[in-house]
């Protein structure tokens, strides 16, 4: 941890600064820009970084939204990752508590990533005025990633290299408690199947067709029976994405089914994936038709490292919990009445709750916010969730936190995560974070030994799991 003097100095930069960055968010939140279409959301964040002196490098890996800023001289250099994309169908007014969409299928930060890549951005921002104002070595970068909502937009930044001389990643993200969670992500693969049939009239010539929709529902069928003879920790889910057309009377010609495959480890998510590959071209085969199978993105599961995420819940400890006030209990009280009560306990659950440094008392989601900060145990836990920063955890030691900015109960990519993302609650969560991962910055240039033990625990598990990029060369950004 800083000693006290820096980590005041810290937190009185980062209160200076706070009412700006919630404007950040509050615009980005606006904006609800998709993946790899983030142009005002990135424009934005650049200008800001452009504003406090960091030098900016865009268009990324091939990707016109994806830039990093960079202030400091020397070694080490710490990387702070933000993402700034939404959802789609999840447009949702702030403020309220019922479902109440802004525009018909618009989309909304279901995920909240206007908080996060504002916070990861104060963070940095925060971290290179006081190694400017103290004379101290050190390069801050902030890595504006954009597309994790199905792009895998950092595996990109990975495949290009842009990590290699990083010494350390940090990030964050909002969640319904305050604390760091040592997670085993799932690796995910995407694919999409397209299938090619022969369009006939389905009552005066249905034997001349051959049904690619027929091809699409064979193979949903096939995988569904596939799941109970796949590892019990394996995911794999679909949508229907072009289902031929809306006419009953026409055999479909075309159809489309995106699959998403998620492992443990990448090698299992592939080693199932051609198993699905298998099924689809076994209803090819029982329909007459053809089929595409293309890739479409990935990202590989979380390499925790328990020496920073243990170094980012100690300055957890020392800041204190968030300061939340009773209008912002009122309104997380308002939302989690949308939850049922398995809900919350489902939130508790989920997260690997089990008591609160602060009170020492278990956390049972009896509060609508959570006021304290969860215990950390020291070891990783298996989450089915999957993200990119996989993908930067396994070039460069990389850790995370969470912050509540969510009534406990909610849940990612839904209305109530929008409905959130512009509170003073959700902006006091994100402040904190930003406070924590400046701390944790700062231990990283002040402590050569801490960092140089995240290193060695880095080596060490890198070396039992080697690390392959799992998206092709040939596959671009633009192609999604």
């Amino acid at each position: 941890m800083p000693d006290t003097a820096a980590l005041r100095s810290l937190i009185e930069i980062i209160d200076a600064m706070a009412p700006d960055f919630t404007d950040l968010s509050d615009r980005i939140w606006e904006f609800a820009e998709l993946k790899f279409q983030e142009v005002r959301s990135s424009d934005l964040l650049v200008e800001t970084l452009k504003q406090n002196g960091f030098s900016v490098r865009r268009d990324i890996a091939g990707m016109k939204t994806a830039f990093i800023g960079e202030y400091g001289r020397g070694k080490p250099v710490i990387a702070f990752l933000g993402e700034y994309d939404a959802l789609a169908g999840m447009s949702q007014r702030s403020g309220v508590d019922r479902p109440m969409a802004m525009e018909p299928d618009g989309s909304g930060h279901g995920c909240g990533h206007n908080l996060l890549g504002s916070g990861s951005l104060l963070a940095a921002i925060s971290l290179a005025k006081h190694l400017e104002a103290n004379d101290l070595p050190g390069t801050v970068r902030y890595y504006g990633c954009p597309g994790e909502e199905g792009g895998s937009g950092k595996t990109f930044m990975v495949r290009a290299g842009v990590f290699a001389d990083v010494d350390a990643a940090l990030t964050w993200h909002p969640a319904p408690f305050n604390g760091v969670r040592s997670t085993n992500n799932l690796a995910v693969l995407e694919y999409y199947y397209r299938f090619k049939g022969v369009a006939a009239h389905a009552a005066n010539a249905a034997h001349l067709g051959r049904s690619a929709l027929d091809a699409v529902e064979l193979m949903n069928v096939g995988v569904n029976f596939l799941r109970e003879h796949m590892p019990q920790d394996c995911r794999v889910h679909y949508a229907i994405t072009d289902a031929g057309g809306r006419a009953a009377n026409v055999v479909q010609a075309k159809a489309e089914v995106l699959y998403l495959v998620r492992a443990p480890e990448m090698s299992q998510a592939l080693a199932l994936a051609e198993r699905v590959d298998q099924v689809a071209r076994g209803a090819a085969m029982m329909t007459g038709t053809d089929v595409e199978i293309i890739f479409d993105t990935a990202a590989t599961n979380l390499l925790p490292n328990l020496t920073l995420e243990n170094a980012i819940h100690n300055n957890l400890v020392s800041i204190g919990p968030v300061p939340f006030d009773d209008a912002d209990m009122d309104f997380a009280r308002k939302i989690q009445a949308t939850f049922t009560d398995e809900a919350i306990k489902s939130s508790v659950r989920l997260y690997q709750i089990k008591k609160d440094v602060f009170s020492n008392e278990k956390i049972d989601g009896s509060t609508p916010l959570h006021l304290g900060l969860r215990d950390f145990e020291g070891q990783s836990h298996f989450r089915a969730g999957s993200t990119d920063v996989g993908d930067v955890s396994r070039v460069t030691p990389t850790a995370q936190c969470w912050a509540p900015a969510w009534a406990i109960g909610t849940n990612p990519h839904t209305w109530q995560v929008v409905a959130q993302g512009r509170s003073t609650g959700a902006h006091k969560a994100m402040i904190h974070a930003a406070k924590a991962l400046a701390a944790t910055g700062l231990d990283l240039v002040t402590s050569p030994q801490l960092l140089a033990h995240a290193k060695a625990e880095w080596v060490e598990k890198i070396q039992e799991e080697p690390y392959v990029c799992p998206i092709p060369d040939h596959i671009s950004p633009a192609a999604q």
